[in-house]
């Protein structure tokens, strides 16, 4: 064992009995978990962690392969273990780990299981059936779940929302179009107006079914669509779904074929080789069950290229198989660039490796769907994958410029004015910016009823703005001034009565604040005002016993404001750095944080803090993440700035993440 892993045990013992750590203990610490970052560095400059969501993704893999009519024993063996092992004890599947269940995860996972083969009436498969009973039975599915049923004719087709290909035609100004839904939601749903127009059907080899998992005999049931939102305009959704259903199948043939073709034509353009239609599993599955019902043969470059996609997402766990939803090789990336900044030479070959790669990355040339919203705006940003050139993402592109900026402004002068002149133009009118397009704002389309998810729409959010605030402030505050000024407003017309944030893109309150004082701190707000202060008050009074923060997902329901089961790694890093951003770094808050981080387990086979709770979110409510490299990133980060900081005259934070 070397002497920096015995300086971490040291610290841990010490910490048992009340013993503060010092500065060269901490800085022990701070070295020893960036060296093992910088062990995880690929050949050519980039960082990647997998990245982690609930039994869903494994789950709809098997039911893809099924729908094909494919069957792999091996590989399915390996990921029933996978699904039985975040099976929760009350026979549920959860949307998080520690989660309660729920009931479309335990609906697939329970299905994917019987696909596979397991008995259903082994205790597991008893006791996921008997939960599920308990709730409603598999009706009560949410709308992706029953299209999944649709397809496999375990409920008739009238069980989901009608969405019929037409709707692909429509034009701008219609109340329903293609580019007002978010870019997620387009992927998705293209190529699933193929499969519901084709009235497509599972091959499903086994013939195996899920009747027991319903109530009432699913040809018996009568009500399907729920009101998402409890509005009228909902209401009025309903009644025109009821009156489309009845329509749909007698829509002009002609016109039928246009759409289809349309929908096709947007599905093979966007492929986006072997990352994947959107970059993201739902996507690309549904890309390839509608190539499969449009009569692609498997041999064609389409469908090949579209299933390659889909394998690149398998991870291989020991005897365990599951699916990543995506991949997240320019995020880490970035953040890892942010730690190292933090804990040594802005000049060290491997940060300049790092940062070259992304450079390499930036999308310069090809022009995607936001510029529905921003004609004759230059493209100039980054995507979260490896290639995702259809839709660069605001917040990856912000968190990059402000790592090429603080580490060699000269060097990547070129990517940092083209990146900020592409983010400028993707302001919304409100002042925020969204995640990938501007202006995605048409809230009344989350009361349909195929939006029971909440997650149709990418409006301006807290984060992504306060990461653009941040970026624009550090690289010429006065010269974007204006658009500052507008961001800033809008991320002080949306803090919450208590003081916080909502954090939309990570949990949560804790998340959001964090991102919001960092930016205001950079914008040069007087971090004096009240406003400031409150959220100051609220982040120290969310301080645990134990000196570190936790915020769990359930956070994200009504009645989870405030829960917490224990303090985790990032979520402390994320309230350190909006703490000192705030003017807070001598405080007795940060002391104590700080060495909760210096003392907290760590992975002795790699550089992550020990971190079992997820802390990434992908739709509230919805669909949660666990970015394995959280727990290595901002716990690093957070300690090395109070180092930095510490060791200043004035105890400022300079920079704008």
């Amino acid at each position: 064992m070397n002497n920096t892993v015995i300086s971490a045990d040291s610290l841990a013992g010490a910490a048992a009995l009340g013993a503060a750590p010092s500065r060269a203990e901490r800085e022990a610490v701070i070295a020893e978990r960036a060296g093992r970052l910088w062990d995880m560095q690929k050949p050519d400059g980039h960082i990647v962690f997998e990245l982690e969501a609930d039994c869903t993704i494994p789950s709809e893999y098997v039911l893809l392969r099924h729908f094909l009519g494919e069957i792999d024993p091996e590989r399915e063996a390996r990921i029933a273990r996978y699904i039985r092992s975040v099976q929760n004890a009350d026979g549920s599947w959860p949307l998080f780990h520690d989660g309660a269940g729920n009931i479309s995860a335990t609906v697939k996972g329970y299905w994917a299981l019987k696909l596979i083969g397991d008995d259903i009436d082994a205790p597991h498969m008893t006791r996921a059936r008997s939960w599920l009973l308990g709730q409603g039975g598999a009706a009560k599915a949410n709308v992706f779940t029953r299209i999944m049923m649709a397809l496999y004719r375990q409920i008739p087709w009238h069980g989901m929302p009608c969405i019929p290909v037409e709707a692909i035609l429509m034009p701008e100004w219609f109340p329903f179009h293609m580019s007002k839904i978010a870019y997620w939601s387009r992927t998705v749903l293209t190529p699933l107006l193929i499969l519901y127009a084709k009235r497509a059907s599972a091959a499903n080899p086994t013939g195996r079914d899920i009747r027991e998992l319903f109530v009432v005999p699913p040809e018996q049931q009568r009500k399907w669509q729920i009101n998402p939102t409890g509005s009228r305009i909902g209401e009025m959704f309903l009644l025109l779904d009821r009156a489309l259903q009845t329509a749909e199948p007698h829509f002009p043939k002609g016109l039928r074929e246009r759409a289809i073709r349309k929908a096709e034509e947007f599905t093979i353009s966007h492929l986006n080789g072997e990352s994947g239609l959107g970059a993201i599993y739902p996507a690309m599955a549904n890309a390839v069950m509608a190539l499969r019902v449009l009569g692609y043969a498997d041999d064609h470059p389409h469908m090949r290229i579209a299933r390659e996609a889909i394998e690149k997402l398998v991870i291989e766990r020991g005897e365990e198989i599951y699916l990543q939803p995506c991949v997240s090789p320019v995020w880490d990336t970035a953040l890892a660039a942010h730690a190292f900044l933090e804990t040594g030479e802005k000049d060290d070959p491997r940060l300049i490796a790092a940062l070259d790669w992304l450079a390499g990355k930036q999308i310069l040339d090809h022009v995607g769907d936001w510029a529905v919203r921003r004609p004759g705006l230059r493209p100039g940003g980054w995507a979260f994958q490896y290639d995702n050139p259809d839709y660069p993402d605001v917040d990856d592109t912000a968190v990059v410029v402000l790592a090429m900026h603080r580490a060699d402004p000269e060097r990547y002068a070129e990517n940092i004015a083209r990146a900020c002149e592409w983010i400028v133009g993707m302001q919304s009118r409100s002042g925020g910016w969204g995640a990938f397009d501007p202006e995605n704002e048409h809230y009344y389309l989350n009361s349909i009823p195929f939006a029971d998810h909440g997650a149709l729409l990418d409006p301006p959010t807290v984060d992504v703005t306060a990461r653009c605030v941040g970026c624009l402030a550090q690289v010429d505050r006065e010269g974007y001034a204006d658009v500052i000024r507008k961001g800033v407003g809008f991320i002080r017309r949306e803090q919450e009565a208590d003081g916080s944030w909502f954090g939309r893109w990570g949990a949560n309150y804790i998340y959001g604040t964090w991102s919001a004082l960092v930016a205001l701190n950079a914008a040069g707000e007087d971090m004096g005002q009240p406003y400031v202060r409150r959220a100051v008050a609220w982040l120290k009074g969310r301080q645990r016993a134990d000196g570190g923060w936790g915020e769990g997902l359930e956070s994200y329901e009504d009645w989870g404001a405030g829960f917490a089961r224990t303090s985790t790694a990032s979520q402390t890093a994320w309230a350190l750095l909006g703490l000192m951003s705030a003017g807070e770094t001598e405080s007795d808050a940060v002391t104590r944080g700080i060495d909760w981080l210096a003392t907290a387990p760590h992975d002795e086979d790699g550089p992550r803090w020990q971190e079992a709770h997820w802390t990434g979110t992908g739709f509230p409510k919805v669909f949660y993440l666990k970015y394995h490299g959280y727990a290595a990133f901002f716990p690093l980060w957070a300690m090395g700035r109070y180092e930095n900081v510490m060791a200043s005259n004035d105890r400022e934070v300079r920079w704008g993440i």
